[in-house]
C-alpha cells in the first residue's frame, strides 16, 4: 500500500555531529522494513527525509506530477513494478533528478545496464552505508547541471535576442540608407499629384488616376515609416502624458475597428501614473494589436485592455532585462482567441514575419511595435497557447513630472498665403521645383539656393528683408544648420524652418531635433508645406512636427 509519510522534526546532530539537512525523497519500494531501514541510515547520515512511497507505476507517477523532489530511490524488483520501470517514468517525466538503484541481490550485469540506462548509482542493502555519500554527491552534480543549464538557457536567450537585434538593425540601416532618396521621390510624387488634382474637375476621367498615384505614394510613406519605427529610427515627439486618456481617446475607434461580434471591454487603473512617450506612436500600437486580436477570434470573442501602476524590483528583472528595478505603468491588452505555437511566438517581433496570407499583412505590425515601445524606454512581452487567447504586456517608466497639454493646430482646409520673403534651400531639383511652385503659388516671393554656401551669399546680396529660411538639413558644400548658425549674425530676426528625409539618428547628429527647433519631415504635402511656412511666419514659437 502506497503512503506518505511525514517525519517528526528531530535531530540526531548529537550523535553525529551533522547539521540534519532536508531531504525531499521520492522512494519506489513495497516494503515498509526495508523504507525504515533507508530512513534510518539517511537520518544518521544527517539527512531529514520528508518522503513519499509508492509501489506501483501509477502511483509513482501521480507523485512526480504533485510535487518537486529532490531524489528518487527505487527497489529493483517489486511485483509488478520494477526499478527500470521506475527509472524510464523519471524519464518521461522530464524531471532532470539523481535515480538511486537499491537492491538485496543484483548481478553485475544487471547494475552495468541499470547505470547505462541512467541510473545515476545502485546501492546492496546490505551496504547501505553507501547510500549517504551517494545522494551527497548526486545531489551536488545534479545542482551543477541544473545551473548548467540555466546557463546554456541564458546563453540561448541572449543569443536569440541578439539574433533578433542584427535583424532589426540590418533592416534599420537598409531603410535609414534609403528614407533620405526615398522621401524626396515621395515628396515629389505626392506634391505633382496634388498639383494635378486642383487642375482637374471632378468628372475628369484622368482624376481617378491621379488619386491612385497620390493614395500609392502616402502608402508607400506609410511603409517607410513603419520600417524606421520598427528599427527606432523615427523622428518622435514624446511628452508627459496619462495612459488612460490615451486610450479613452481611441475607444470608440477601437469598438468600430473590432467589429460587433467581439465584446471590447477596459479596465483602466484611475490611479495609473504619468508616461513620457509620443501619444500618436501609442495609438498605433493599441491600434495594431488591436487588429491583431481581431483576426485571432473569427468567430468572436473577448478584447480587455487594462492599465496598472506596478514596481519591478531587481529580483524580477531577469525576466525584463532592458529595464531597471522601478515604477512602471503596465498595459495589457489581452484576447480570448486562436492564440499562439510556440514555433510563431519565436518569430512574432521579427520584420516581415506574419501568418497571414499573401497580401493581408506585410508582417510588420507587431515589429512596429516592438520598436515603438523600445523607442520610448519601454517593454514588451507576451503570453500566448493555442486554443487560449494571446496577452500582451507593455511597461512604460512612470515619470514624476506634470502632465504636457497637447499642442493644438489649426488645420485649415486651406492654408493661406502671404507677400512674405522666403529663401528656398534644398539640393535636390525637383523637390525645390517643387516648393518653389508652391510657396510662389501662394504669393511668397522665394529665392533659391541648392546648398548653405549659396543660400548664405544669396542671403548677403539680398536687397531686403528674408522672413523665412526654408532649408533641407543635409547637403553638399554646407549643410542646412550650418548655415542657419551663420546666417543669425547678418540676419538675427529671420525665422528657419529646417526639412529633411532623413531618420532620427542624422537628424540628432545634425543637432536640429532640440526643443524650440523648427523641423517639417520629408515627404510633405505641398498643403502641409504652405500650412507650416504660414504658421512659422505668424507665430514662430511652435516646436518641432
Amino acid at each position: 500500500m502506497d503512503k506518505i509519510i511525514i517525519p517528526p522534526n528531530q535531530s540526531n546532530s548529537s550523535e553525529t555531529g551533522i547539521t540534519n539537512k532536508a531531504l525531499r525523497a521520492l522512494i519506489a519500494d513495497d516494503s515498509e522494513n526495508d523504507v525504515l531501514f533507508l530512513l534510518r541510515a539517511l537520518r544518521k547520515a544527517g539527512y531529514e527525509p520528508v518522503y513519499e512511497r509508492v509501489s506501483t507505476a501509477p502511483a509513482m507517477k501521480a507523485a512526480l506530477q504533485r510535487q518537486t523532489w529532490d531524489i528518487v530511490i527505487s527497489d529493483y524488483e517489486m511485483p509488478n513494478f520494477g526499478g527500470f520501470e521506475a527509472l524510464q517514468l523519471l524519464k518521461e517525466s522530464g524531471h532532470d533528478l539523481p535515480f538511486i538503484l537499491v537492491s538485496a541481490v543484483v548481478s553485475e550485469e544487471t547494475a552495468v545496464a541499470a547505470m547505462k540506462a541512467g541510473a545515476h548509482d545502485y546501492i546492496m542493502k546490505r551496504n547501505l552505508v553507501r547510500l549517504a555519500p551517494a545522494i551527497e554527491r548526486e545531489l551536488r552534480e545534479a545542482q551543477t547541471r541544473g545551473a548548467r543549464k540555466a546557463a546554456e538557457e541564458a546563453l540561448r536567450q541572449s543569443e536569440e535576442q541578439l539574433r533578433q537585434a542584427h535583424k532589426i538593425e540590418a533592416v534599420g540601416r537598409l531603410a535609414s540608407g534609403v528614407a533620405h532618396d526615398f522621401n524626396n521621390i515621395l515628396t515629389v510624387i505626392t506634391g505633382h499629384s496634388e498639383l494635378l488634382l486642383r487642375q482637374l474637375d471632378a468628372d475628369d476621367p484622368r482624376r481617378k488616376n491621379a488619386e491612385q498615384i497620390e493614395k500609392a505614394a502616402y502608402r508607400a510613406a506609410a511603409l517607410t515609416r513603419q520600417l524606421l519605427t520598427f528599427s527606432r529610427k523615427q523622428v518622435i515627439e514624446p511628452r508627459v502624458l496619462k495612459l488612460n486618456a490615451i486610450i479613452l481617446n481611441i475607444e470608440k475607434m477601437l469598438r468600430r475597428l473590432i467589429g460587433e461580434d467581439i465584446e471590447f471591454c477596459t479596465v483602466l487603473d484611475s490611479g495609473a501614473g504619468h508616461i513620457k512617450a509620443d501619444p500618436g506612436q501609442i495609438e498605433q500600437v493599441i491600434m495594431n494589436l488591436a487588429v491583431n486580436a481581431r483576426d485571432a477570434m473569427p468567430n468572436g470573442g473577448k478584447l480587455t485592455v487594462t492599465t496598472a501602476n506596478t514596481t519591478l524590483d531587481k529580483n524580477q528583472l531577469n525576466n525584463f532585462p532592458d529595464l531597471c528595478a522601478g515604477d512602471y505603468v503596465m498595459l495589457t491588452i489581452a484576447d480570448t482567441g486562436t492564440g499562439m505555437s510556440e514555433e510563431v511566438k519565436a518569430h512574432l517581433f521579427e520584420p516581415f514575419f506574419t501568418t497571414k496570407p499573401p497580401g493581408k499583412g506585410t508582417g510588420l505590425g507587431l515589429a512596429t511595435c516592438f520598436g515603438i515601445v523600445k523607442q520610448n524606454t519601454g517593454h514588451i512581452n507576451v503570453h500566448s497557447e493555442l486554443g487560449r487567447g494571446t496577452t500582451f504586456k507593455i511597461y512604460f517608466p512612470q515619470v514624476q513630472s506634470a502632465l504636457e497639454s497637447p499642442r493644438v493646430r489649426i488645420m485649415p482646409t486651406e492654408a493661406t498665403g502671404g507677400n512674405e520673403t522666403v529663401l528656398l534651400v534644398e539640393d535636390e531639383p525637383v523637390v525645390r521645383e517643387l516648393a518653389v511652385a508652391t510657396l510662389r503659388e501662394k504669393g511668397y516671393t522665394v529665392v533659391e539656393a541648392v546648398n548653405g554656401e549659396e543660400g548664405l551669399r544669396m542671403a548677403r546680396q539680398h536687397d531686403g528683408k528674408i522672413d523665412l529660411v526654408l532649408t533641407d538639413v543635409v547637403m553638399p558644400v554646407m549643410g542646412g544648420k550650418e548655415m542657419a548658425d551663420a546666417l543669425r549674425t547678418s540676419h538675427p530676426d529671420t525665422k528657419v524652418l529646417f526639412t529633411s528625409g532623413y531618420t532620427e539618428d542624422a537628424m540628432g547628429h545634425h543637432g536640429v531635433l532640440r526643443p524650440g527647433i523648427l523641423f517639417l519631415q520629408k515627404p510633405y504635402m505641398t498643403a502641409t508645406l504652405a500650412r507650416k511656412v504660414r504658421e512659422v511666419l505668424d507665430e514662430g514659437l511652435l516646436q518641432s512636427r
